[in-house]
């Protein structure tokens, strides 16, 4: 038992290792940590990881879908909810069809339903590789924007094909009403229940007294609570958790109520996911040894397993890449319907999106999800075959579009577009102005007769005048520390409302700002 212990605190420090390699390398951390996994596989005498594939998705995809929710922008995604909806539904219906077909004709024994079960699987794109990648490159906000939403629906969208596959393959039939049926309650019904959650969460944070640490705490269990809730339920617990993420996302500032709790709740949720992210990449490699084992079972060779999965892979990329195209016609046909006015995204954006269809956390869950046995007692039909295909892929699109990605981009010089926003010089000049504004604005409305009583307290109202750095703002007394912090808080109420207001002002900006606030009166309180 110790010594499985020390393997674990090795495997995380491997993950580290891994990801300040993958920094100094400049390429996608996901890439090193399979590759890692897959040496340390080969290791003899290592204990071997399981996990019940009942837990995988309830251990991993929650809190990783929650954050990526929770981090992205809500006004974003509605500006740019065309584009985003044909690639997340759209183009992942169009893949897992085309895969269960391709899977169906050409490797034997595999049943059409064993191909949607597949296709399922391998048909979303990774957000976590493409982002790890993006941060070493520039690209424009319009494109980044659409890769974190599609990131979003995606998943749930894939996962519904291979719910819906698991069934057909259990039960040796698909009947097409109670499909649809079943269908139309996971949508809405995982919506709904997410956004219900959510609401109940917002209302404890806001009638029960709660800290700092029950702030993280809370926040830790409210995905966990909103997928096995609407799982229990067979709705969908991947749309709960994304609605839900969305919903308290918004609102943030109403769960974390003190500047200390949305600072310590960033740092928490930022390690957690880094190592639940790091943990996931190295499975990948990890299992290759058992899942090459199962294969001999099988009795399908080496040669012909990875020639199933080159061509799965082929497919994929040639099937998201003439889908980019599709989608993108397909948003201007729409344009016509629903009257959004965004620009045109042009040829070049498309070649872009099409190659940043790397697999990872979503497809290594769903195949690792897989059980060995079905009710019926039966093993379930190419299980391994399914799990190596689905390591091939997610190997080779790390590798083969993961390591060009960068190349790619400086290729196609794509313009440096702000998504219509203002640029970041002109949002910065605005919004220092604004917070100058209305911070001088609340302190002569409630202050103006006691500004010379205090030399300090003097200098804080000439601080937004003047834009003083000065430090002499430590020096405040204790009542002028409250006004000070209440104008803080003023000025948040100002960033807040200017985001929803102002279609000029890209979030990010004002999530920086507000950050910025939050330092300064960590610093001011410290």
């Amino acid at each position: 038992m110790v010594e499985n212990f020390v393997y674990y605190l090795g495997l995380v420090l491997v993950i580290i290792g891994a990801v300040m390699l993958a920094n100094r390398l400049k390429v996608a951390y996901p890439i090193i940590l399979v590759i890692a996994g897959l040496l340390i596989s080969f290791i003899p005498g290592l204990p071997k990881i399981k996990i019940d594939p009942e837990l995988i998705f309830i251990i991993f995809l929650p809190p990783l879908l929650y954050e990526a929710a929770f981090a992205v922008s809500w006004k974003e995604i509605w500006k740019l909810r065309r584009i985003i909806t044909s690639f997340a539904f759209i183009v992942v219906f169009l893949t897992a069809i085309t895969v269960a077909f391709v899977a169906n004709s050409y490797i034997p024994g595999f049943s059409l339903a064993l191909g949607f079960v597949l296709g399922g699987i391998v048909s979303p794109p990774d957000a976590v590789s493409a982002g790890a990648i993006l941060k070493f490159v520039k690209v424009p906000k319009n494109v980044s924007t659409v890769l974190e939403g599609e990131s979003l629906f995606n998943d749930a969208s894939s996962l519904i094909i291979f719910r819906f596959a698991m069934v057909a393959v259990a039960t040796g039939q698909f009947i097409w009403q109670d499909a649809a049926l079943s269908f139309g309650w996971m949508v809405f019904g995982g919506l709904g229940i997410g956004v219900v959650l959510a609401f109940i969460f917002l209302e404890i944070e806001k009638i029960f007294p709660t800290d700092v640490n029950m702030d993280a705490i809370l926040s830790l269990i409210a995905p966990y609570v909103m997928y096995i809730v609407a799982e229990e339920v067979h709705s969908s617990g991947v749309l709960a958790v994304v609605s839900g993420g969305l919903f308290l996302s918004v609102r943030r500032h109403e769960i974390f109520r003190t500047s200390e709790s949305r600072l310590k709740g960033s740092n928490v949720w930022e390690s957690f996911v880094f190592l639940i992210n790091g943990i996931v990449f190295l499975l990948i490699g990890l299992d290759l040894p058992e899942i090459m084992v199962g294969l001999d079972k099988e009795g399908i060779s080496l040669t012909q397993a990875v020639t199933y999965g080159l061509l799965i892979t082929a497919v994929l990329i040639v099937v998201r890449f003439l889908s980019s195209f599709g989608a993108v016609f397909v948003t201007l046909i729409m344009r016509n319907f629903i009257n959004v006015a965004d620009r045109d995204p042009g040829m070049k954006a498309p070649i872009l999106m099409s190659w940043t269809g790397m697999r990872g956390v979503v497809s290594l869950a769903a195949a690792l999800s897989i059980p060995v046995v079905m009710d019926n007692g039966q093993p379930f039909p190419h299980r391994d075959l399914i799990l190596f295909i689905t390591f091939i892929v997610i190997l080779a699109t790390l590798i083969i579009q993961g390591l060009t990605l960068p190349a790619l981009i400086k290729k196609l010089k794509l313009s440096d577009s702000s998504g219509g926003y203002l640029s970041e010089e002109e949002s910065e000049q605005f919004l220092r102005k604004g917070m100058r504004r209305v911070a001088l604005k609340y302190l002569n409305e409630n202050y103006k007769d006691r500004r010379n009583e205090n030399e300090y307290f003097n200098k804080l109202m000439d601080r937004w005048e003047q834009e003083d750095k000065e430090d002499s703002v430590h020096k405040l007394s204790d009542e002028a520390k409250e006004i000070y912090f209440t104008t803080l808080e003023v000025q948040r109420i100002w960033l807040r409302e200017e985001n929803r207001r102002n279609p000029n002002i890209d979030e990010e900006f004002i999530r920086h700002y507000l950050t910025r606030l939050d330092f300064e009166e960590e610093r001011l309180r410290m």
